[in-house]
């Protein structure tokens, strides 16, 4: 038996209510044996089988298509009815009734949405049965429909079944090709970056330590970029960036400073202020809620008046934690703050060396939180605020 055959086996035995509909059948009718068909132009093969009258065709059982009196049922689109095959004036003389052995016989077409013709709900017996009236005929056609709708949702429910599976299983190859990408690509930078400091502690003329300084500042900058694109990934290919969670909050306000004085030492010029009170019993990923911070002050100082102070503010509000950086300059607008948070979005004139995902990710790593990052941006001054629930969720 083919795969094709073996599914609509699989599809029939899905179906809990065909077993009823032929105990329904048999009983209405007193026939002793009814099947739903497969049926084709070369297969006969019974999906679902009730045998009262020990027939001896069992589910999976196949008979040759061209002796079933299913095949006219096939060919001529409409069914058949037999109350008495030696009174029947068209079958009396039929060979297949000889062969099986029955008087009486009802098939009618199971067909699906789309029109197609899938097989054939049947029933036999050995005597004979009133079955060409308006009540029985009604019973199977009814029967034929309620099948032909069912095989119809089983192959939709299988098919997104399928679909599902191979979504897991490429989500899982997204997970390792990430994993595996982000160590290839870092590891010739590390190589890189030990190789720039073993340098620096040799003695170099001005020149030769100046070029250092500079191939560090490259490698460093390659270092953000090659991980905002793999956060990237990870947030638009794996479901979303991961957390490593940690209860200890108090234990964020060092990462947090920590943030705020490597920007400060990077732009000496700037004039960065903070305000930093992080709530007991915060759960978060200190990490990422730094890189968040660190991605909100790049853009503070990349888009902020260059005269103007950045404040950095971290408080409780109720039961959640509020990290805010607002910095001076022309509002935003509107048609910009609506993408502001999509990935590669950048201002017009924007002449920085990121790739515009920096605001995307720390967006990210809100929603990672069950948080939101909202902006504010009207008169002289933008704010940008993460605001998440601090015991988690």
């Amino acid at each position: 038996m083919n795969a094709s055959y073996a599914q609509d086996l699989d599809i029939i035995a899905r179906i809990e209510a065909i077993p009823n509909i032929l105990d329904v059948v048999c009983n209405a009718t007193g026939m002793g044996y009814a099947a739903v068909a497969r049926v084709t132009a070369d297969r006969w093969i019974a999906m679902s089988v009730l045998d009262r009258i020990n027939f001896g065709l069992a589910a999976g059982g196949e008979l040759q298509v061209e002796t079933t009196l299913c095949n006219d049922v096939r060919e001529n689109r409409g069914l058949v009815v037999i109350n008495h095959v030696s009174k029947d004036e068209v079958y009396c003389g039929h060979p297949t009734p000889a062969m099986y052995g029955f008087e009486s016989y009802i098939s009618v077409p199971v067909r699906l949405a789309d029109g197609s013709f899938f097989g054939t709900l049947c029933a036999i017996d050995p005597k004979p049965a009133q079955l060409a009236n308006p009540q029985i005929v009604g019973m199977f056609t009814l029967f034929a429909e309620l099948i032909g709708f069912h095989i119809d949702a089983q192959r939709k429910l299988m098919s997104a079944e399928e679909a599902l599976l191979e979504e897991r299983q490429a989500a899982q190859m997204r997970e390792q090709f990430i994993a595996v990408l982000g160590h290839d690509i870092r590891s010739p930078m590390a190589s890189i970056s030990a190789g720039i400091q073993m340098l620096k502690r040799m003695a170099l003329e001005p020149k030769a330590d100046m070029i250092l300084q500079r191939m560090e500042a490259s490698v460093d900058r390659s270092i953000t970029l090659i991980g905002n694109v793999m956060d990237f990934a990870r947030a638009r290919l794996a479901g979303g960036i991961g957390l490593q969670r940690s209860r200890d909050g108090e234990t964020l306000l060092p990462y947090l400073q920590q943030v705020v004085a490597e920007v400060k030492s990077v732009h000496p010029e700037r004039d960065i202020r903070s305000e930093l009170d992080v709530p007991e019993g915060l759960v978060c990923d200190r990490s990422r809620v730094s890189q968040l911070l660190s991605n909100l002050l790049g853009n503070a100082v990349s888009h902020g008046n260059p005269d103007g102070p950045i404040l950095v503010v971290a408080s409780r509000d109720g039961t959640w934690f509020e990290l805010a950086v607002t910095n001076h300059g022309d509002p935003i607008p509107a048609d910009v703050r609506a993408r502001l948070f999509q990935p590669f979005a950048r201002r017009a004139g924007d002449v920085s060396q990121g790739l515009g995902l920096g605001l995307f990710i720390a967006s990210e790593i809100a929603k990672a939180h069950q948080g939101t990052l909202q902006t504010e941006s009207g008169d002289d001054r933008t704010t940008f605020t993460l605001r998440m629930p601090i015991g988690g969720r």
